[in-house]
């Protein structure tokens, strides 16, 4: 749970880091900045503010930020029915991210999800994005990621978009964000 407070300071907060980018964005969509803190109440720690710009029956695009060392919790997207799941590239715009994915673990990853849901997370293979680095995940690939020191703000571009359908691996996250009123 968030307050509305909360919610109204971390879309401040989200939409100032993607006015550092200079992308072209307008007022009226930054105030649609959807914030997601997981449902674990800790937003700084665990969570994602998401400003969607695409979303068709066959492809979305979305500018993601985390605020400093804001972990987007490991989950996949996985098949529904006859749809495949979401197959997604992660394109760093802003800052820098530390994205995990299968693999070969990184000896001494830099990124550190919150120690007390750290054994939710099973993926270890550190890709270190800058601006302009980019990777693709397949649908059913568990993943998560990691702002750096200043935050980051990155790009998702991806088929059809499900995600309160995303399966987490720390079963105490709930997609779709509740706000109680201050």
């Amino acid at each position: 749970m968030i307050s509305r407070r909360q919610y109204a300071s971390a879309q401040q907060r989200a939409a100032d880091l993607l006015r550092k980018t200079r992308i072209a964005l307008k007022e009226d969509e930054l105030k649609r900045i959807e914030v997601a803190d997981m449902g674990l109440s800790e937003l700084d720690q665990s969570g994602v503010q998401i400003l969607t710009l695409v979303d068709t029956e066959k492809i979305a695009v979305k500018l993601l930020t985390l605020f400093p060392h804001q972990t987007e919790p490991e989950h996949v997207h996985p098949q529904i029915g006859a749809y495949a799941g979401k197959e997604e590239t992660i394109r760093c715009e802003w800052g820098e991210l530390f994205l995990y994915g299968p693999g070969e673990p990184t000896p001494h990853p830099r990124g550190h999800p919150p120690q007390h849901r750290r054994k939710t997370y099973t993926v270890w293979k550190e890709y270190h994005l800058l601006p302009g680095d980019q990777i693709t995940f397949q649908p059913g690939t568990p993943h998560w990621f990691q702002a750096g020191e200043q935050g980051c703000v990155l790009w998702s571009f991806s088929t059809k978009v499900v995600d309160t359908a995303d399966v987490f691996t720390d079963p105490e996250v709930q997609r779709v964000t509740v706000i109680i009123e201050d």
